[in-house]
């Protein structure tokens, strides 16, 4: 699949009936050859520009940190306030409004305790390899906005894979370059790279699928 491809469909998507507000572009990756129940995709993936879609980041920190995620996140749980969050419906609630959570190193083990039961069946652990876990003096601002342009991709059950890859009203250009991205990364996660790839399609909100 090349970048022409993926403009063609892109184009045919635009021709589509216009809506009364902003679709997003979801792209939907079929796979074949891989048995997802045992080998689940669970991929974070930066994508070269921001989906368009409103991300949520909390940051768990004390003193050292607290300027710097105030700054920076939607909202900063200090180490204080960690025993507010003892309701299990108030921790999934938090769980299910928020898309990352940052954690101050030196409070792990804290965060681990307190949250690790329902972030941690969630997949919304702080994530070091996704940079989520920091040092006490971090500067958060360059993760916030890494995180803004990623993405991810899980399946583990359904053999396919999902993911919002833009909007109405971001240029061309962009929505191609994001399909391509995510294209690029899935088939050097899968074992036999294009040949795990049964088909793939990518969508308006309320527009038909087309195939790329």
């Amino acid at each position: 699949m090349d970048k022409e491809q993926i403009r063609k469909a892109v184009q045919q998507l635009k021709a589509q009936p216009k809506r009364k507000f902003v679709q997003s572009y979801d792209l939907i990756i079929n796979l074949k050859n891989l048995v997802v129940s045992q080998n689940p995709i669970d991929l974070f993936l930066n994508i070269p520009h921001p989906s368009g879609r409103k991300v949520k980041i909390a940051a768990f920190a004390d003193q050292q940190l607290l300027a710097e995620a105030e700054k920076n996140c939607d909202l900063v749980i200090k180490e204080t306030d960690f025993s507010k969050y003892s309701d299990k419906k108030k921790l999934k609630k938090l769980a299910e409004e928020y898309d990352y959570f940052i954690a101050q190193s030196t409070l792990m083990t804290k965060v681990a305790s307190a949250f690790g039961k329902v972030l941690g069946t969630k997949g919304k652990m702080p994530n070091p390899k996704l940079g989520c876990v920091v040092p006490p003096n971090a500067g958060l601002a360059t993760l916030a906005e890494r995180l803004v342009s990623t993405v991810r991709l899980t399946s583990k059950k359904a053999n396919n894979l999902q993911c919002m890859v833009g909007k109405e009203s971001q240029p061309e250009n962009e929505i191609v370059d994001n399909i391509f991205s995510v294209y690029q990364a899935v088939i050097k996660h899968v074992p036999d790279e294009a040949q795990n790839i049964k088909n793939i399609s990518v969508k308006l909100t309320m527009g038909k699928p087309v195939r790329i």
